[in-house]
């Protein structure tokens, strides 16, 4: 149950990034800044919180080992993910973001078959390729139904043009932020803790925000004073704390993909919290009636997702007691 109490936190503070580079966004900031700039805010943080733990040395060391491959899986789960989100705020509103994004939901049970899991036996552990699961991938499908009954109302309203630009840098976050921190619990191999993992990986994706940030400079000039504080607060809350406490909870299940997908799941929360966001910051329209249906239906999705994976892990326990 405490993988699924820490995703559920983790999707408290990850919601800030939708709310805040919204509100970027219709200040006249550029979506280039917003992503960027949470990256190099991060770094001071994470250094300070691994240099007390003084597991510096280990992580460079680790680091020095696969340097190509830190930087390939770093630009795919943290480049991939946060610039084509940035983006997407360009184009639509916090919840439609926020909604969208828990196809990750279904994109992450779609890629247990790319990596491999332990499973119990009366003689130890055994290793065997994942298997998409289909229990789990229903309740998942329930999840995203009720994000989108949440969303229909207000979907009506957007032109197709801003709807697709919304739309589709999102479905390419899904992936490339699950793959990226699936790949990369697999390089480590449990040698480095989450501090060390988040701070490796921001590292490791700078040459990506520096890129970007140059690509800013020429194209839409240097960032406000107001889009470095709310970029700041981004990097505190969705950047530090919440990278942290999600990476915790897949720590915790990296060997079951079961158990994984659950976690992952907990994000469709993102969605209730970014419309509480919206209404107080950014003055946000009530749901309707019909959106309390998706919010409830997303809920039950929820349990019954949490549910199922505690089955299967007694389930296991029981059958290595016999």
């Amino acid at each position: 149950m405490r993988p699924i109490i820490l995703g559920i936190c983790a999707a408290f503070f990850f919601a800030f990034t939708f709310i805040l580079n919204r509100s970027m966004e219709l200040a006249g900031g550029s979506w280039i800044w917003s992503a960027s700039l949470r990256y190099f805010f991060m770094i001071p943080f994470l250094f300070i919180i691994v240099a007390a733990r003084k597991n510096v040395t280990p992580l460079v060391k680790a680091m020095k080992q696969h340097p190509a491959t830190w930087i390939l899986w770093s630009f795919i789960g943290f480049g991939l993910f946060y610039a084509p989100l940035s983006f997407a705020a360009a184009y639509g509103r916090g919840w439609l973001i926020a909604g969208t994004w828990q196809v990750t939901i279904i994109s992450g049970s779609l890629l247990a078959p790319l990596f491999y899991e332990s499973v119990p036996t009366k003689n130890g552990f055994r290793k065997i390729r994942g298997k998409i699961p289909l229990r789990g991938l229903l309740f998942s499908m329930l999840i995203l139904l009720g994000v989108l009954l949440l969303q229909l109302e207000q979907a009506k309203q957007l032109s197709i043009k801003y709807a697709l630009l919304s739309v589709f840098p999102v479905l390419l976050a899904s992936f490339a932020y699950p793959l990226g921190n699936r790949k990369m619990m697999q390089l480590c191999k449990g040698k480095l803790d989450v501090y060390q993992r988040v701070l490796g990986m921001t590292l490791a994706s700078i040459p990506f925000w520096l890129l970007l940030s140059f690509y800013g400079v020429v194209t839409v000039g240097f960032p406000s004073g107001n889009q470095i504080f709310q970029s700041l607060l981004v990097a505190i809350t969705s950047g530090v704390i919440a990278t942290v406490l999600f990476f915790q909870a897949t720590e915790l299940v990296k060997d079951n993909m079961q158990q994984l997908a659950a976690v992952e799941a907990t994000q469709s929360i993102e969605i209730l919290f970014t419309l509480a966001g919206e209404m107080l910051v950014l003055h946000a329209p009530f749901p309707t009636t019909f959106s309390w249906v998706g919010i409830s239906l997303v809920i039950i999705g929820m349990m019954l997702h949490s549910y199922v994976s505690r089955v299967k892990k007694l389930t296991f326990r029981r059958h290595l007691d016999l």
